[in-house]
């Protein structure tokens, strides 16, 4: 089918139009999603999003701008890119617990030894609640102070907080020690 064809069947909301169009560019447009997001999943999820995008808006297509096949690959490309810098995606890139961290560690390695052996659950334990759940969002989870903010619905100013003051908790307690 020659590009002009093809535009014309899409806009025209023919299936086996969009059918063909599926078949003959998935393979090269899930390529161009799979070297942004590796994760597989996600990246059919993306395609899958993207194809329903260009489907729908092939009337803002414009021949005079460049093929159809550059036109939808940017489109899954600004998809992909938009989906790095969701927050979905920045959770889920979030490190580990510490705890699954370290014992993920032990198991790769065989080795026994665990957080409460060097003592970083002691020292947590004499934070309060508040102090402790900041702290561990941002030491253990990954999560800058932004972003505990914001997902916590928080004052910028009292995470700061929060950390400032487990910090000297966490110092006066390491120098007993």
């Amino acid at each position: 089918m020659e590009e002009q064809a093809l535009v014309h069947g899409l806009r025209a909301r023919d299936s086996k139009v969009q059918e063909y169009l599926y078949e003959k560019y998935s393979k090269a447009l899930f390529g161009v999603i799979s070297r942004i997001i590796f994760d597989r999943d996600i990246a059919e999820e993306v395609f899958h999003d993207a194809f329903i995008k260009i489907v729908n808006k092939i009337d803002n297509y414009d021949e005079s701008k460049g093929r159809i096949y550059t036109w939808m690959a940017n489109i899954c490309r600004n998809s992909a890119i938009d989906k790095t810098r969701s927050k979905e995606f920045s959770k889920m890139s979030k490190t580990n617990t510490i705890d699954a961290y370290v014992y993920g560690m032990e198991n790769d390695s065989g080795t026994a030894a665990s957080v409460d052996g060097i003592g970083v659950k002691e020292l947590m334990d004499d934070l309060n609640n508040e102090q402790r759940f900041v702290m561990e969002c941002i030491y253990f989870k990954g999560y800058t102070h932004t972003e505990v903010a914001e997902e916590y619905s928080l004052p910028l100013g009292t995470v700061k907080s929060r950390i400032r003051s487990a910090i000297k908790v966490l110092k006066l307690k390491a120098d007993k020690i």
